[in-house]
């Protein structure tokens, strides 16, 4: 594979309208608007975006999601499970979109349930996803400043340092966590591979504090209070 020549570019959000943690979590308001509604506004925003389409099996999520400015795709019950991946979502959309608004080079799925992030991080995504000539991309934050343990075999192991010899926290190796805000990738390799990464892979490293996501009840008002100090609303 080699990376795609600029094109026309579609974004997809995957919104199911089951959630076991938070019940209707996708239209949950979080600063004034319907969750999923930060992420189609954020997506359509973004410069390199042309077409911003929202895969769901809930009538309230889709018409959220089209008041926003999304074409709405009807996720079929099959691939609408909670065993069902993001990825078959994803192609879902694609195949129901790119005949009729493509087609598309380059896609970026973004997760509804991350909603501190701008326009400018999907577009400042995409250039490096040209320059670079990706097949793929993730957004990460950076790690680089703690010091890891895991659980091992006989207790708890340091990973990126030895703390018998502790160093400066600035000569730790760096390291990133994959935020699962967005990805961006070529419409083959999801279509081939049924995977978001694969061939030659970028980072787009965000600022810490997109990091966090909404999984549990609590996160609602830490996101909410972390979009107001940053000027979201």
């Amino acid at each position: 594979m080699s990376g795609q020549a600029s094109g026309r570019t579609l974004a997809i959000v995957a919104a199911r309208g089951g959630s076991k943690g938070i019940p209707h979590k996708n239209l949950i308001d979080i600063c004034g608007k319907p969750l999923i509604a930060w992420t189609v506004l954020q997506a359509a925003a973004a410069s390199g975006v042309n077409v911003v389409a929202v895969s769901s099996d809930s009538d309230a999520i889709l018409a959220a999601a089209e008041a926003a400015g999304a074409v709405g795709v009807r996720r079929p019950t099959e691939i609408s499970g909670d065993l069902a991946s993001s990825e078959s979502a994803w192609l879902h959309a694609l195949d129901q979109i790119d005949g009729k608004l493509g087609p598309f080079s380059r896609i970026v799925a973004l997760q509804a349930t991350s909603p501190i992030r701008e326009a400018s991080d999907i577009d400042d995504a995409l250039a490096t996803f040209e320059r670079d000539k990706l097949d793929s991309l993730l957004s990460v934050c950076e790690v680089e400043d703690y010091f890891n343990w895991r659980i091992g075999k006989d207790g708890p192991e340091s990973i990126n340092y030895d703390y018998r010899d502790r160093r400066m926290r600035q000569q730790i190796e760096k390291r990133y966590l994959e935020n699962g805000s967005f990805y961006v990738f070529i419409p083959s390799l999801l279509r081939e591979k049924k995977n978001r990464l694969g061939g030659r892979i970028g980072f787009h490293v965000m600022e810490r504090h997109k990091m966090f996501q909404i999984d549990r009840p609590e996160d609602v008002r830490l996101c909410a209070a972390i979009m107001r100090s940053y000027g979201y609303a």
